[in-house]
């Protein structure tokens, strides 16, 4: 009988040790608040509850995007205990820019594999059809980052609290600012149904400081949640994140930051014993 290599043992041993830490480490990335619901008619702007449509902008599509929980174009790299479920990539840049991760290459020479992540790692100079592959990804990116950026209906909150929504607790729609948007520790909350979607149109940079939180209350979901930033996304230690990132530069996760949601960089995405997730 054939022996199975011990090289392969300790490689499937070590991911599914790593996919139950993903598991058990994600299930804290999106705080949810049960508690009862807000007043839905509070109109007053400095209230701590926003009100718009309903239902908020029209669900946002990825394309082939959606088949990775990190694009990045200039590189992806880590430190630390990092886990990461689901596929990465980078393009155009070549697989050097992929660090810290210990990647085997698989025999096929189209993607690697590495420990920490649960699905494949793909690069623009991996065997065809990798390269047709991720750049088609990156596209669409790019392209979801347009889209978004540019919704407009239902008619946007235009510059709530100056950017800083700490504190707020915020109904489907759409959020835009001029400037930066900041969230400090006391988190913000997202309330609103299963099928209703926030989209967050930053024109500079989103900052979440330390131990910051996103919570989502009356069944919101992850999955409907999106940040358009135009600057840098950083996020601080121990912060929790529900949504998906699209930067125009820099995504960076500090040690303990949980996402549950993607990271779409159009340079790069850096992550120091970091969390993500994809939304289910």
């Amino acid at each position: 009988m054939k022996k199975t290599p011990k090289t392969s043992n300790n490689f499937n041993v070590r991911t599914s040790i790593w996919s139950l830490f993903i598991l058990l480490a994600a299930t804290s990335s999106c705080k949810k608040d049960e508690s009862s619901t807000v007043n839905s008619n509070a109109s007053d702007a400095s209230a701590s509850v926003i009100n718009t449509q309903a239902t908020g902008p029209a669900q946002l599509t990825f394309g082939s995007a959606a088949d990775f929980s990190i694009l990045a174009k200039s590189g992806i790299s880590t430190t630390g205990t990092t886990a990461i479920e689901g596929n990465i990539g980078v393009s155009p840049i070549a697989r050097t820019a992929i660090t810290g991760f210990g990647l085997t290459m698989d025999p096929t020479n189209q993607f690697s594999r590495t420990p920490i992540v649960t699905g494949q790692v793909y690069a623009s100079d991996y065997a065809t059809p990798t390269p047709a592959k991720m750049t088609k990804a990156i596209n669409d990116m790019e392209a979801a980052y347009t889209m978004a950026n540019g919704f407009t209906v239902p008619t946007p909150v235009v510059g709530l609290n100056d950017g800083d929504i700490t504190g707020r607790t915020l109904k489907p729609g759409i959020y835009k600012w001029s400037t930066g948007l900041l969230i400090s520790a006391a988190g913000v909350t997202l309330s609103g149904g299963p099928n209703d979607t926030w989209v967050f149109q930053i024109a500079q940079d989103l900052t979440l400081n330390s131990g910051a939180r996103v919570t989502l209350k009356g069944g919101a979901l992850a999955k409907n949640i999106t940040w358009v930033v135009g600057g840098q996304a950083t996020l601080g230690t121990t912060t929790h994140l529900c949504g998906t990132i699209l930067s125009k530069t820099l995504i960076s996760l500090n040690t303990g930051a949980t996402v549950t949601g993607r990271l779409f960089a159009q340079t790069a995405v850096t992550l120091n014993a970091s969390t993500v997730k994809i939304p289910k």
